[in-house]
């Protein structure tokens, strides 16, 4: 590299940074500003004077009956204050029941808190700078508020502090949940965990585990052995798992639903039953993806005393009020192509596979009920006839939603949240369970319980989930938790790259992992240009990469430069902020970011060809990288053009519009997300010309 190019890349490097220089400033200027880094945003906070010094002495005491749980919850918090400060506490142990005054943390609430619907989360936290005090009605609200204290830790000259704020929050929505797919690719326990507490930091509090599917049975089951054995490929959770996860969530506030998919979506069950399908086997699991055709039988006697006993061992092993039953995406071909199954419809009077559907619900309804669980599922379960304490998730969207709400049911949005498909943090934040414009009655918005984020699992693997759900996820869970009016994009990212950083904590892999990836497709070479430019790109949006020549499987590879691209580029949406900055008020440093990152663009496919020859796995890059460069260099031709008041001809504009559009095209299944800004530069030199041209003519 020459030392200008040094020069521009340290530059491109700075630029990088600079979100994290302004949220260093914002720690240290907190008590005296009112912006703030937390991420939800509470319900209401008011800054003080001063700060609250962190320092080795720095004690917690914790108030309440039955607080083993906060107690352990405490130390967790003291541990990560002291890795995230680097003080070495003078005391390491919690002191019970007793208020601290002065000088530590006094923590105290009114009751254990139980793990289920509309239990109070609700914190007041006051920092001052003689002490903080928690208060809270149950020991999961003061779980809340010292994620809430944690996050609030700020660096001043010579240490470290709370700033001075009073804080009263509460959630918005009582269901804030993320599904976690352990089917399609089977996610081991660790990954499990260190999502929960994930999920635990931006206040989420139900772990949707979707446990069965076409791909894989992953649960253990005692009293029918060979639908693990055989529909599992022998990766599965054990009795001891399950509790274990269900323990180290309980610990973190977290409820777990899990979800048994019936009576579609149902390959793997089959292939150590396949009595109970609707067409003779054998069975294999499903390699592929998608809806397919294996379904229950819902007429056989022998299907309800199977799902009888099933039901009773899980109901033993999820102590959660839930249980979620799937219920989507059942294609009916197998009943319809069934002569027996079409006749018992007509004995019933069941006029199609809907109806048949509602009746297997049904069953499976009393089932439940007799084992003291609540049914939810997926938009097909909804018949209005069920009782009224089932749960509705709605993956259709808003108006099935609204129906449900309107007809007296609760609900869930899923639809707008399916981190799986790539979209940008700005699109799942502005997605609202009950918008502002809702015609839902104040009664009716009750019914709407609040939502989740879906994590399905076709095109991750636990080296990428974590780059899939975090950041993104947090925006998502501040949805849930904030107030209706907190809708600010450009706040949210600056706080998302905060709790992005904060989240590591944890074990999550969502930033390290994508550099150790990087290595392995370089083959031991300079990574600095592949990371360049993987800020230009972006995974293909919705099920675009399903539909790029190559069929998906559970064994496919995801190691590719696609399962690098992480949705959202920060480079690119920094780009494009800079580009309009610019464009309407001619800003000089955003001229010179604009051109520093152009630039390296421009330069970097030369560097990234070595890469390339080394490996070929990135020959499919190849193309896109080449585009890269050429049209970061009609970016900057434009931008001269722009800045001198330069007219282009037209030939010009229709040349570099051909080549933005070139550049557009999907390679790899990632596509550059970078032509947008360049776009718009383009366009200004266009009205430019224009403009200049009418004024030559005008003044002739």
């Amino acid at each position: 590299m020459t030392g200008q190019e040094s020069c521009r890349f340290l530059k491109f490097i700075s630029h990088l940074l600079f979100c994290a220089l302004l949220f260093s400033f914002a720690s240290w200027s907190f008590a005296s500003d009112t912006r703030c880094d937390l991420i939800p945003l509470p319900l209401s906070l008011t800054t003080g004077d001063g700060v609250f010094h962190i320092t080795p002495q720095f004690r917690i005491a914790v108030e309440g009956k039955g607080n083993e749980r906060l107690l352990r919850a405490t130390d967790r918090m003291r541990q990560r204050l002291a890795g995230r400060t680097g003080i070495f506490f003078t005391s390491n142990t919690i002191e019970p029941g007793k208020n601290l005054g002065n000088g530590g943390l006094s923590i105290s609430f009114e009751r254990t808190g139980r793990l289920a619907l509309h239990e109070d989360e609700s914190y007041a936290l006051d920092i001052t700078s003689e002490g903080v005090i928690l208060k809270a009605v149950t020991d999961i609200g003061a779980m809340r508020g010292l994620e809430t204290l944690l996050q609030l830790v700020s660096a001043v000259p010579g240490g470290y502090c709370f700033p001075a704020v009073f804080i009263q929050d509460h959630p918005r929505f009582p269901w804030r949940g993320l599904l976690i797919d352990s089917c399609r690719h089977f996610m081991p326990v660790d990954v499990i965990k260190r999502n929960l507490d994930g999920m635990s930091a931006v206040k989420l509090n139900v772990l949707h585990w979707h446990l069965t599917e076409d791909q894989g049975f992953r649960v253990e089951c005692k009293t029918f052995p060979e639908l693990h054995r055989l529909g599992s490929d022998g990766l599965y959770y054990t009795h001891d798992q399950l509790k274990e996860v269900i323990r180290y969530a309980s610990d973190r506030g977290i409820r777990v639903v899990p979800e048994f998919d019936i009576p579609g979506h149902s390959t793997s069950w089959l292939v150590g039953y396949p009595e109970l399908a609707s067409a003779p086997g054998p069975y294999a699991i499903e390699r592929g993806f998608g809806v397919k055709d294996p379904t229950f039988d819902p007429t056989r006697k022998a299907t309800y005393k199977f799902f009888d006993k099933f039901f009773a061992e899980m109901s033993s092993l999820f102590p959660d009020d839930y249980i979620h039953i799937g219920g989507d995406e059942n294609n009916g071909k197998q009943w319809d192509e069934n002569p027996a199954i079409q006749a018992f419809m007509k004995k019933k009077g069941l006029k199609d596979n809907h109806a048949l559907q509602a009746y297997f619900n049904e069953r499976i309804l009393n089932i439940l009920t007799k084992y003291k669980k609540k049914m939810i599922g997926w938009d097909e379960i909804y018949q209005p006839y069920l009782p009224k304490n089932i749960v509705i998730q709605s993956w259709r969207g808003e108006e099935s939603l609204r129906d449900a709400a309107q007809k007296g049911y609760m609900g869930l949005l899923s639809r707008g949240y399916y981190i799986d498909l790539a979209k940008s943090a700005s699109h799942h934040y502005l997605n609202d369970p009950v918008p502002q414009d809702s015609v839902l009655t104040p009664e009716e918005r009750k019914r709407v319980l609040g939502g989740e984020a879906t994590m399905w699992s076709e095109l991750v693997s636990p080296e990428t989930v974590d780059s899939r759900i975090w950041p993104r996820t947090a925006a998502i869970a501040e949805r849930f938790w904030s107030p209706a009016g907190v809708r600010d994009v450009d706040d949210m990212y600056r706080r998302l790259e905060i709790i992005a950083l904060q989240l590591e904590e944890f074990g999550l892999t969502h930033i390290k992992n994508r550099e150790m990836m990087m290595r392995r497709l370089a083959g031991g070479m300079d990574i600095e240009p592949l990371k360049v430019f993987l800020g230009a790109v972006e995974p293909l949006e919705g099920y675009a990469r399903h539909h790029q020549g190559v069929t998906y499987t559970s064994f496919s590879p995801l190691t590719r430069v696609v399962d690098l691209a992480i949705p959202d580029a920060a480079v690119a949406r920094r780009l494009e902020k800079l580009v309009d900055n610019y464009l309407v008020r001619r800003e000089p440093n955003s001229l010179d970011l604009i051109n520093d990152t152009l630039r390296i663009w421009k330069d970097n496919h030369q560097r990234l060809l070595p890469l390339i020859r080394r490996s070929p796995v990135l020959a499919e890059i190849e193309g896109m990288s080449e585009d890269l460069s050429l049209i970061a260099g009609a970016g900057l031709e434009a931008l001269e053009m722009i800045v001198a008041g330069q007219e282009v001809s037209s030939d010009w504009i229709l040349q570099k519009k051909e080549l933005l559009e070139k550049a557009k095209k999907p390679r790899g299944h990632a596509e550059l997300v970078v032509t947008s800004a360049i776009g718009k530069l383009i366009e200004a030199v266009s009205c430019t010309g224009q403009t200049s041209q009418t004024q030559s003519e005008a003044s002739r």
